[in-house]
């Protein structure tokens, strides 16, 4: 409100001070002008009654009496002081206005020699003029006093006349400035008000549009602007909120780096791959925050050949090994400038594992049905060329065979358990599992097991917790686990079985001090037929299908395996299952 009525309050003020000073100039020019006329009328006064007094004190044709008539008619009263300082004739008395003691004040300042000869004074509202004068041979001072009370009544009036101006101009330039003000100053105020939130980013402000003239034109033209920048910014938003929708809901991750090497965007698809916080590579340099050669080259190539390159590498996450795909192109302005790169990545992992598996499945397969086959056929055929009438080797071979069987037919389990197990239709068989009793009851069988690898086995499981799952399967997961810490602890070696409770999770936790896994392998060993020692696995009675049957039971109850291990110091297994199961 204070700076709306600035410029108004400006101009009163000016316009007071004006006024003011004309006034007081007006007084002046009236007061001087006036003194001017009465030091006239008196010096003219001043000879009539010099010849009054003259005519008073030579022949006496003038009275006392007619010298008081004379200064009651001209309003004007006459003093003589002589030389000598007699006061020889006073007048003053005739003119009432007069006071005593304003007369006296006249005289002594003529006496003091402090009012000037011959050049009218002022004193209050009375005007003296004294003159050097001789009467009868008598020097002396003649001193004419005449109250001025038209002056004072006059410069009153010129105050009151600057006082009604004064106010009426007021009124004048309040009205005036009030509509100056409506029709200029506060459409323009709120203009800039408007254009101040516009410069904000409120591109929803709008100002009165009811002006006319100029600032009509002006208010109208920033609603204009506002109502475009608002289409635009909502086009804008809608396009970028579209484009970042586009963008995180791809299921390849992309990645967009500048032309000084720093990224600049990224997606979803992206952190979920490399696992990672945007914070870890935005505003980094793509080198430093994407530790892989194979990207690193892509984009050196990229840069240098100026064209579209795609290579293929292994990213190996936790116990999965992902493929992808990284195709990078550059980006360029319209005018051919450098602009940066853009990369895919585009995940080929189960492109790749149905690849493999059909390559590993025919190879596996035929190698691990070879074996059996070949022994049960060659014992077979010795049998029938005369082996079997010595019943030594007779029994000896049926065992070799019957044992050889027995792997074929794990073998043949396995697989179709496996087969089953990855089905879409293959279902849980939930229910509430009380995981420590059914810890317990595999120790007996595992027990005995660890006994005749002379293992010692540990255990800690106490407590009765009850999670949701399918308490057969997850003794099959947990017997595999225990027996292959058992077969690969070797010799006086030992197994511990933890278990472990959070709020909404059990964990199990095998260890072994066995010969460990060598970190490269590790996310392998979940692979079929895959075998770290492929001897000593065979010699074990695997059939190298567990682990997967492992990791497809433990992934249907919603949980997660991992594992830790150290080359001829022990492997460690993290089973996690939730407490509640959401059943498909």
């Amino acid at each position: 409100m204070a700076s709306n009525t600035r410029p108004l309050m400006t101009y009163t003020v000016l316009v007071v001070i004006v006024m003011l000073g004309l006034g007081i100039i007006l007084a002046q020019l009236t007061r001087g002008y006036f003194i001017n006329i009465f030091e006239q009328r008196v010096e003219l006064e001043s000879q009539y009654f010099i010849t009054y007094l003259d005519r008073f004190t030579e022949d006496r044709e003038v009275s006392q009496e007619e010298l008081y008539n004379f200064s009651e008619q001209l309003n004007t009263g006459m003093i003589f002081i002589s030389d000598s300082g007699e006061r020889m004739i006073d007048t003053v008395d005739a003119v009432p206005v007069i006071s005593k003691g304003e007369k006296q004040e006249v005289i002594t300042r003529v006496e003091g020699g402090t009012s000037p000869m011959n050049e009218g004074q002022m004193l209050d509202e009375i005007f003296y003029y004294p003159v050097n004068n001789s009467v009868d041979d008598i020097n002396g001072t003649l001193i004419l006093l005449s109250p001025v009370e038209a002056l004072t009544n006059i410069t009153k009036n010129i105050w009151l006349l600057i006082g009604f101006t004064l106010l009426l101009g007021l009124l004048v330039i309040f009205v005036i400035g009030f509509n100056v003000f409506s029709k200029y100053i506060r459409p323009i105020r709120s203009a800039a008000n408007v254009a101040t939130e516009l410069a904000k980013g409120n591109y929803k402000a709008r100002t009165y549009e009811g002006h006319f003239g100029e600032a009509g034109q002006l208010s109208q033209s920033i609603n204009i602007l506002a109502r475009n920048l608002q289409e635009m910014t909502s086009t804008k938003g809608m396009q970028e909120n579209q484009l970042e929708a586009v963008i995180n809901n791809m299921g390849n991750g992309l990645v967009l780096i500048d032309e000084k090497g720093y990224i600049l965007l990224l997606n979803r698809a992206f952190l979920e791959t490399f696992k990672g916080e945007q914070n870890d590579f935005i505003g980094h340099l793509y080198h430093d925050a994407i530790p892989y050669t194979t990207i690193h080259e892509t984009v050196q190539k990229i840069y240098m050949f100026e064209e579209t390159v795609s290579e293929t590498f292994v990213l190996p996450v936790n116990i999965d090994r992902k493929h992808l795909e990284v195709t990078g192109a550059p980006i360029f302005s319209e005018d051919r400038k450098w602009r940066g790169v853009v990369l895919v990545f585009h995940d080929i992992s189960e492109l790749k594992q149905l690849e493999q598996m059909r390559k590993d499945f025919v190879a596996n397969v035929s190698h691990e049905l070879k074996t059996p086959i070949t022994s049960i056929r060659g014992f077979s055929e010795t049998l029938l060329d005369g082996a079997m009438k010595d019943e030594k080797m007779l029994e000896q071979f049926l065992q070799i065979i019957l044992k050889e069987s027995g792997r074929l037919q794990s073998l043949i389990q396995d697989l179709l358990e496996l087969s089953k197990l990855e089905r879409d239709d293959f279902l849980l068989n939930v229910e509430q599992v009380e995981v420590q009793r059914l810890l317990n009851d595999l120790l007996p069988i595992v027990v005995q097991h660890a006994e005749q690898k002379q293992v010692k086995l540990h255990a800690s499981i106490k407590g009765n917790t009850l999670i949701q799952g399918d308490s057969s399967r997850l003794k099959q997961v947990f017997m595999n686990l225990l027996t292959n810490a058992i077969n690969y602890s070797g010799d006086e070696g030992e197994v511990t079985l933890e278990f472990q409770e959070s709020e909404n999770y059990v964990t199990i936790k095998i260890t072994d001090n066995g010969v460990g896994i060598p970190e490269e392998e590790i996310s392998r060993i979940f692979e079929r037929f895959y075998r770290v020692d492929k001897a000593r696995s065979r010699n074990s009675g695997g059939t190298g299908l567990g682990l997967a049957i492992v990791k497809h039971i433990v992934e249907a109850h919603e949980g997660t395996i991992r594992v830790e291990s150290e080359v001829d110091v022990g492997t460690a297994f993290y089973v996690e299952i939730p407490k509640k199961f959401t059943e498909n």
